[in-house]
């Protein structure tokens, strides 16, 4: 099959697939198309009530006959008018019902994809798929559809006055239609592979922009603004490009249109003319076709813009069914097994793990437990594996071998949702969104009510301080919680997780971006959170673990070490042993080792 086969069938796939959007509103669709055959109808009769006019009752001079076809000829403008803007309401109605649809189909499915899709496409790239492209749909889907059947029946209509009118002048007036033609496909091929190009440059901006401006502290600290400026340079160089190319092709189409018009136009009055001079036509006739000759590459005009308006939002929508069509590599069990109560007993069974198949394993063959009501802690050093533990335990990320069991259960056989509930987690991290702190705590949770939110933040000290803000649990936390300083906006991700009563707390780090009095407030916070649950707490900080039930010690994607803080600080040579002393040599130089 040729490109050019491939390319259409690849349109006529997008453009069933829209129409499963457009479906709920095809009546009103229906109804639009037939007010716009009315608008083209009452647009292209009035050059043949010019015609009437002249022939039938100028040159007879018939002041009655004229007065009534100038009456006809206003209710003709006066009606069009009135049908265009019912027209135009109708249409960019249901367009923004279409795109609101879509809008929530695509965010919906961004939501539901798995952690690992967010790792391999950028933030910016997501944006742009969620506004701009869906944007770039708007004017094909609010009238750009209906406005190319209207501009299809205007020529219907055109060429029908002009044969009945005069058979020859109608094909003098089309002569130029094959040079029209051959410009017109040249223009689709080129004009899409340019907008193609466009939407990459686009989601490239996006992408950048967004990382930096999340960035910009380390980018002023470091004083690169200059360098990252030449970068956002070079990239809105390759946007600005693009649309050029876009534009090249605009600037050689569209004066060719019009030269090809003025053609037309000069065929008829040179041709016409010498007819009328000889009888041949009435000057009626040779009138209305000027106009129509005018009129006539008006909708062809039209015909272009919304073939430009419709390769642009292919490119866009082949964007947005890329995002639709992801494959969710964490899918649900059939039918899920119901846990009617929760323990919190984990268990790890010779788990593998790798990010990419063409990557080293991360997790290689780990196995361990916790008990019910345990606290369990994981320790070692960066890219050892601990995050990754969390996250398969949690199914942000499926295995490779193995099984992880809650409860004797199989959590590859528990609905996603029915296994998260049984978690609450804080990270190193804190994620705040633009909103009050109450909305912040419960999440829109409406199950939620105020006094749980209090109680919780009461038993994580968290309590006072926010009592403090301006509006208390109503005070408006800016973007990520930047009204905040970082030991409050992680109390408040400690009440959130409170406020839900998992029964399996996990903790990723939570204290280590904390100052030495908030860590104490957070310490207190995590005794009270962390009783009748199970635990598991990973740590930078020695310091903050050395209560826990047992500690596995993680190098390079195994365990290596598991018992006490006791029983590991007494191995000589033991890793846990060579990190404490890391940690805490200058205060304990001297000193003991604790048995």
């Amino acid at each position: 099959m040729s490109k050019k086969n491939n390319s259409e069938a690849a349109d006529s796939v997008l453009i069933r697939r829209l129409y499963y959007f457009f479906e709920p509103y095809k009546w009103w669709a229906v109804f639009a198309i037939l007010l716009t055959l009315l608008a083209a109808f009452l647009g292209t009769v009035r050059p043949k009530l010019t015609q009437i006019a002249v022939d039938d009752y100028i040159v007879f001079s018939d002041i009655e006959g004229l007065l009534w076809i100038v009456f006809l000829l206003g209710l003709a403008l006066i009606g069009e008018f009135l049908v265009l803007m019912l027209n135009t309401y109708i249409t960019r109605w249901f367009g923004q019902g279409v795109l609101y649809s879509i809008r929530n189909k695509v965010f919906g499915k961004i939501q539901s994809l798995h952690v690992q899709f967010f790792d391999k496409n950028p933030i910016g790239r997501l944006i742009t798929r969620t506004t701009s492209d869906i944007e770039a749909l708007s004017e094909l889907l609010s009238d750009g559809i209906v406005n190319m059947i209207g501009d299809l029946f205007r020529i219907f209509f055109i060429l029908y006055f002009m044969l009945v009118m005069s058979w020859e002048l109608t094909i003098i007036s089309i002569l130029v239609l094959p040079i029209l033609f051959y410009a017109t496909f040249w223009f689709k091929s080129k004009v899409r592979v340019a907008f193609l190009d466009v939407r990459d440059q686009v989601a490239r901006l996006n992408s950048f922009a967004q990382e930096h401006i999340n960035g910009m502290a380390i980018v002023q600290l470091f004083n690169r603004e200059e360098k990252q400026k030449e970068k956002f340079k070079s990239i809105n160089a390759d946007h600005r490009n693009a649309h050029v190319k876009t534009i090249f092709y605009f600037s050689i189409f569209w004066p060719l249109v019009e030269v090809l018009a003025s053609f037309a136009m000069a065929f008829v009055v040179w041709y016409g003319g010498a007819r009328a001079l000889m009888d041949g036509i009435t000057f009626g006739v040779l009138l209305a076709f000027i106009q129509y000759v005018r009129q006539f590459f008006n909708p062809i005009r039209g015909l272009s813009e919304k073939y430009n308006t419709l390769q642009s939002a292919l490119a866009s929508s082949e964007r947005i069914f890329n995002v639709l069509d992801t494959h969710n590599e964490v899918s649900e069990a059939q039918n899920p097994v119901i846990l009617t109560q929760v323990n919190g007993k984990i268990e790890f069974e010779n788990v593998y793990f790798r990010y990419n198949e063409d990557e080293e394993v991360i997790i290689n063959d780990v196995s361990f437990h916790a008990n019910p009501g345990e606290l369990l802690a994981i320790v070692g050093a960066t890219g050892a594996g601990k995050t990754t533990i969390v996250n398969l335990l949690m199914r942000f990320y499926d295995i490779d071998k193995g099984r992880i069991l809650l409860d004797g259960v199989d959590i590859r056989d528990l609905s996603l949702q029915t296994l998260r509930t049984c978690f609450g987690l804080v990270l190193q991290d804190n994620a705040l969104f633009s909103g009050t702190v109450h909305e912040n705590i419960t999440l829109g949770n409406n199950n939620i009510s105020r006094k749980q939110v209090i109680k919780a933040a009461k038993e994580v000290e968290a309590h006072r301080f926010i009592s403090k803000l301006p509006g208390g649990y109503e005070f408006k936390l800016r973007e990520r919680g930047a009204s905040l300083s970082m030991g409050q906006r992680q109390l408040i991700c400690f009440v959130r997780a409170m406020v839900y009563d998992p029964k399996i707390l996990i903790l990723d780090e939570a204290t280590s971006s904390v100052d030495s009095e908030t860590e104490e407030l957070v310490s207190k916070a995590c005794e009270r959170m962390m009783k009748g649950r199970t635990a598991i707490v990973i740590a930078h900080r020695l310091s903050t673990i050395r209560g826990a039930d047992r500690i596995l010690v993680m190098h390079k994607g195994k365990i290596r070490e598991t018992g006490s803080h006791h029983e590991l600080i007494g191995k000589e040579d033991g890793i846990y042993r060579k990190l404490y002393e890391l940690q805490y040599k200058e205060q304990d130089i001297g000193a003991t080792p604790i048995a």
